[in-house]
């Protein structure tokens, strides 16, 4: 499993979790949702209490990732499959251009 957080600006907004039998998981953060309930990371993920599950990454989260030549630098220098998503996403995702970024959410073990 594989997680990350992810911030709308300078706010967490929520989690996106990749399960072990590969589905994917966006949950908003209650705070979040208490706080910025119109600030959406997403106009097809409105601010919500429930969970969005599905089988492939989000087409959202999917337009985040580098394409093209900028994606194979990514891919190359952190040996990272261009099929690999969630690891492309985790990896290259902690400064994007607009208001959303996901950085990788590190478990108090270090995994």
């Amino acid at each position: 499993m594989r997680q990350g957080k992810v911030y709308y600006k300078e706010h967490l907004a929520g989690i996106l979790t990749e399960t072990d039998e590969g589905e994917y998981v966006f949950q908003y953060d209650g705070q979040y949702v208490n706080e910025h309930p119109d600030d959406f990371i997403s106009f097809t993920m409105p601010v919500t209490d429930k969970p969005y599950t599905e089988k492939r990454l989000f087409s959202f989260f999917e337009g985040l990732i580098p394409e093209g030549w900028l994606l194979d630098i990514a891919s190359e220098n952190w040996k990272i499959n261009k099929n690999d998503r969630m690891g492309l996403l985790l990896a290259c995702c902690r400064n994007c251009i607009g208001a959303v970024s996901v950085e990788p959410l590190v478990k108090e073990d270090g995994t």
